[in-house]
């Protein structure tokens, strides 16, 4: 942040948290130094960042008084969370200005690293799986599989639906984005991933227990499906 940016955070701060007000010139002169000195590294906006937010957020939760390290951490922590979800491909449409034919690849280093540096300083957004998987690119390829079909004409699938109705219902959920039981084990009867539930029935003749497949999963796999579901859809948005 630039003093001008400091000096304004500050002021924001002694707004929210009136015992931050100094009465002596002298001594707001050297907080404002000690706080751009600590802060001149830290963005005062940026993508995904806001460092008045993260005083506010501060006072309202700490009875503590707040210290510009409570502003500089945040954003490190912030910044690192950021180059980790950064998967750091070079994408040759974004770099236009690159010669595809330079034999020594300094202006592909020179594009990676200013666009790193871009990324570090919240200039610019990550590149993350989910953008890789989710841009032109991506509906390009769906268009295409629209246009070609399945391997297995739709209504084939449906004349077979009767004949395989496990499968069935979970080509439904996916289709559906709906937690799919067989996707974990089940904690009840033991049954593996992608193999349905078990039911135990005893033979009255000999006494001999044998198990046999359940049309239903176990309520339990049911919710453990449905709360993998959620925790992988949590995951996917808060990387995208």
């Amino acid at each position: 942040m630039t003093p001008r940016e400091v000096a304004a955070l500050l002021a924001y701060v002694v707004k929210l948290d009136p015992r931050l007000a100094l009465d002596d010139q002298a001594a707001a002169a050297d907080r404002l130094a000690q706080w751009c000195d600590l802060l001149s590294d830290v963005p005062a906006t940026a993508h995904g960042w806001d460092a008045a937010r993260v005083a506010r957020d501060h006072i309202a939760r700490s009875p503590y008084r707040i210290q510009p390290s409570d502003v500089s951490r945040p954003w490190h922590t912030h910044k690192a969370d950021v180059m980790s979800r950064h998967v750091g491909t070079f994408e040759p449409t974004t770099h236009p200005e690159v010669d595809p034919d330079d034999q020594f690849g300094n202006a592909y280093v020179a594009a990676l690293r200013s666009e790193r540096l871009a990324i570090a300083a919240g200039d610019r957004a990550p590149t993350t799986h989910r953008a890789l998987t989710a841009g032109p690119a991506a509906a390009e390829v769906e268009r295409r599989l629209a246009a070609l079909g399945e391997y297995m004409p739709p209504s084939v699938a449906q004349a077979l639906a009767r004949y395989r109705p496990q499968r069935a219902e979970r080509e439904r959920l996916a289709r559906a984005d709906a937690p799919d039981p067989l996707t974990v084990p089940c904690t009840w009867c033991s049954a593996p991933q992608g193999e349905p539930c078990r039911g135990r029935a005893v033979n009255p003749r000999n006494e001999q227990t044998r198990y046999r497949p359940r049309s239903k999963p176990h309520p339990c796999r049911v919710e453990d499906a449905t709360a993998a579901h959620l925790s992988r859809h949590n995951r996917q948005e808060a990387h995208a």
